[in-house]
């Protein structure tokens, strides 16, 4: 059986200059056994010299018309109409038809030769399959099946399946395997295996199993390869415990699982949120020693990540990047680890990670880009967040819609809601639609700086951008209203949340009865919570622990507890927050044995107490006057490695204060000292309490010299402690010079400063400075009392200052004819 004969060649005058010339290359030196001459794909190449191009491509020849039998060739050779093309030449015109015109494919096809040789049928559809047109394909086959000499075969099925599965056309492709069968062709490993990878593609994987059980009837042996499409169908849904399942059972039957295997069990532990498992099979691995690859090492970065693991992470890419593993770290390494900074706020460390990737020649795609905004934006670093979405322009790719919003959230979060809106325009004009979230960052935006008109409008305008608003919508807007303390705009948003039909779940009921808790109004807070009962929406642990500490703070204790019982009614696992507010209402209401049994049980139960609870305890041991016990518990928390702050710290040293244990609060002091622990105002009035009863004059004068950058932020209370102190040591100097600051400081001098300063100027018997600081009361607008005048009169008697006793009498004498008078 030959292919046609060549047609002769043509002379240079008699080509048309216009047309291409064809350069075979020699025939390849070997050939797949039993494959015949005519159905090799044999490599060619087309040069158009007057164009200056040239192009490759793949020649199949076929059966020609000359080896047709003779009752098929005396027809084509008598018929001007058909042409004896060879496959790959038709292959091309009926790719270059229009997909839809199914009418011009069959023409095309009905002129062509080699459509009497069956054996031509599965050179076309491989032709048509290699090019990846399905619709071009469809339409041959269902010419191949209208024609007489067709025959079905395994081949060209397995072709159609394949092609099929590629775009996704997963009941199509079944649709073929069970068409095939009707022609009773049985199918084979490849077809089952192509049909199962279609299936877990599309996720169906219930189907994927089904199709492995018929392949196991037909007595056809699944391979490695099946039983992994089937185990990633089924961890691609979720479905981790059929993956498990399907992998023992690989097991069982002798095809032993490879690191693809346990790369898909991992993922599908993965998706499940089976974190902890995932890591415990990664375990299991490294015991049988199967070698990880990169792709492995993500998933447990992943999973360490999502379980809070932080440390076991960064420490698992530590060892990837000094290349103590055969993993080397890919982008989705560095952007995981970065991705578990933002996470817990590191947004410093985000950047290094950022830098690091970029200097060891890692480059960043769209998805570590944004993970580096998402950390900006989540400190409301705008700047910092412009800077990495030019950069992201800058390095040739385009910001998505999570770009956009991200840097729409860090001018938000930076309280610049105009900034944020011109954002959200130019993520329109550069044909990039707003999604809810987009929507939702922007009523947040809005919602935060107190504009509530424009983020209540947004909801008007989501819709008429063809987006409902939904329940994290609500959300937004009903905290907003807490921080804005608009306590009627909340009745507004609830009602628009009614009339949308969207139903409040329990974030969105959290936010609203936190804001009316903020703004004081109980009633309808309970109210609000009386409803989320009804609606049958389960109140979980930040419910009640906005409950119970709100109530504590408008001073309904009794209530507080109530909703404890509440809680403890449903079920409802207590949090470390929960248990702090309820520690909280039992010392407001004097219940020092019930709090100090409720943070026994607090600790029992695994929920560790935060410097809060332990706060509230020493004030409560303060308020009982036991300083022995609040000692303990700060010992107790100084070995619990809790970041100590200056709260618990001037808790404590009022405890001192109270026992009479003046001598720890200085030592407290110089323990705050070398913890770089700021002192507060309470702090200050504990220290300078303790020294007047120490009559410690060092550690004073220590004091003064912190009080100097942080006079504004002291009371005045305070101040004057301070200042009364001094006086009684006889530092008379030293506290004008304390008084001084405090006037350069801006700090509140009223009566009470000026009674100190005057009634110690006096026990010295500094008389003259004593009437110079009533002039600058006077000169202050602090108008003295008639007192203050009299108290000075007989130091200025006794040393003969006659012109003093004169001003001084006649301010008396007005004094007392205004107050007659009124």
């Amino acid at each position: 059986m030959s292919s046609a004969p060549p047609p002769p060649p043509r002379s240079p005058a008699q080509r048309n200059d216009a047309a291409p010339r064809v350069v075979r290359p020699p025939p390849p030196s070997g050939r797949a056994p039993g494959q015949p001459a005519w159905a090799e794909r044999r490599p060619a190449v087309s040069v158009d010299y007057d164009r200056g191009r040239r192009t490759a491509r793949a020649e199949v020849d076929g059966v020609g018309a000359t080896a047709l039998p003779a009752r098929h060739r005396l027809r084509v050779e008598g018929s001007r109409w058909q042409r004896d093309w060879k496959v790959s030449e038709v292959a091309a015109r009926v790719l270059a038809l229009p997909r839809a015109d199914a009418s011009a494919v069959d023409a095309v096809l009905n002129c062509w030769a080699g459509r009497f040789a069956r054996r031509n049928f599965p050179l076309l559809i491989r032709e048509i399959t290699i090019s990846g047109s399905l619709q071009h394909a469809v339409h041959v086959f269902r010419w191949m099946k209208n024609q007489v000499n067709y025959c079905a075969r395994n081949d060209i099925y397995g072709m159609m399946i394949r092609l099929h599965a590629r775009h996704n056309q997963v009941d199509q492709a079944r649709g073929l395997f069970f068409e095939m069968q009707e022609w009773r062709c049985k199918p084979d490993a490849d077809i089952y295996n192509s049909l199962i990878h279609a299936h877990a593609r599309a996720g169906q994987w219930r189907w994927a199993i089904n199709i492995m059980e018929d392949m196991l009837r037909a007595a056809i042996p699944p391979s490695r390869a099946t039983y992994n499409n089937v185990i990633n169908a089924c961890g691609a849904s979720g479905n981790w415990k059929k993956a498990l399942e399907l992998c023992k059972k690989m097991t069982e039957n002798g095809v032993g699982p490879d690191l693809v295997t346990h790369n898909i069990v991992l993922s599908a532990l993965k998706n499940g949120a089976q974190y902890s498992k995932a890591i415990a099979y990664f375990e299991i691995m490294k015991g049988a020693n199967i070698a990880p690859d990169t792709f492995t090492l993500n998933i447990i970065i992943h999973c360490l990540v999502k379980i809070g693991q932080c440390g076991e992470a960064i420490e698992l890419f530590n060892s990837m990047r000094e290349r103590r593993t055969q993993c080397h770290p890919d982008v989705v390494t560095y952007t995981s680890i970065m991705h578990s900074y933002c996470v817990y706020g590191q947004v410093e460390n985000c950047k290094a990670v950022f830098d690091l990737m970029v200097a060891e020649g890692v480059k960043p795609n769209i998805v570590t880009y944004n993970a580096l905004l998402s950390a900006y934006a989540s400190r409301g670093m705008h700047v910092e967040a412009l800077k990495t979405f030019n950069l992201l322009k800058k390095n040739g790719l385009r910001p998505d819609i999570v770009s956009y919003t991200s840097l729409l959230n860090a001018y938000g979060r930076s309280a610049q809601p105009e900034k944020a809106r011109e954002v959200f325009n130019k993520m329109r004009k550069n044909s990039c639609k707003p999604n809810k979230v987009s929507y939702n960052a922007l009523i947040d935006a809005y919602g935060s700086t107190g504009m509530m008109k424009e983020a209540v409008s947004l909801l008007h305008e989501m819709e008429g951008d063809g987006i409902q608003p939904d329940v994290v919508s609500i959300s937004t807007l009903l905290a907003a209203c807490g921080r804005c303390r608009q306590v009627t705009k909340i009745e507004t948003i609830l009602e628009a949340a009614r009339s949308r039909g969207i139903d409040l779940n329990t974030v969105a009921y959290n936010s609203g009865i936190k804001s009316y808790l903020s703004l004081g109004d109980y009633e309808k807070a309970f109210e609000l919570y009386t409803s989320m009962r009804i609606s049958n929406v389960k109140p979980d642990a930040v419910t009640y622990n906005i409950l119970i500490s709100g109530s504590c703070k408008l001073g309904k204790y009794v209530e507080s507890l109530g909703f404890f019982e509440d809680m403890m009614d449903s079920k409802v696992s207590l949090t470390k927050e929960v248990y702090s507010s309820l520690i909280y209402s039992y010392v407001k209401q004097g219940k020092l044995s019930e709090a100090e049994s409720t943070f026994d049980s607090m600790k029992k139960s695994g929920c560790f107490p935060d410097v809060l609870t332990y706060t509230t305890m020493i004030q409560a041991y303060n308020a009982d006057g036991s300083w022995t016990r609040a000692w303990d518990l700060f010992k107790e928390m100084e070995g619990n490695s809790i970041q100590l702050d200056a709260i618990i710290c001037s808790s404590l040293m009022e405890a001192f204060n109270k026992g009479g244990q003046p001598e720890r609060v200085i030592q407290l002091m110089e323990f705050m000292k070398e913890k770089c622990i700021p002192l507060n105002q309470k702090a200050y009035f504990e220290i300078i309490a303790s020294c007047t009863t120490l009559r410690d004059w060092n550690t004073t004068s220590e004091m003064i010299e912190y009080l100097d950058s942080s006079l504004s932020s002291i009371s005045v209370g305070t101040l004057n402690h301070i200042l009364d102190f001094l006086g009684k040591c006889g530092k008379t100097e030293n506290m004008m010079k304390l008084f001084y600051k405090m006037v350069t400081s801006c700090s509140t001098v009223g009566l009470s400063t000026y009674t100190v300063l005057l009634r110690n100027l006096l026990v010295v018997g500094k008389w003259r400075k004593y009437i110079e600081v009533l002039q600058w009361m006077e000169d202050a607008g602090v108008r003295p009392t008639l007192f203050m005048y009299q108290n000075v009169l007989p130091y200025i008697w006794r040393e003969n200052g006659m012109d003093y006793a004169t001003l001084m009498e006649e301010k008396i004498s007005s004094l007392r004819e205004e107050n007659m008078s009124s």
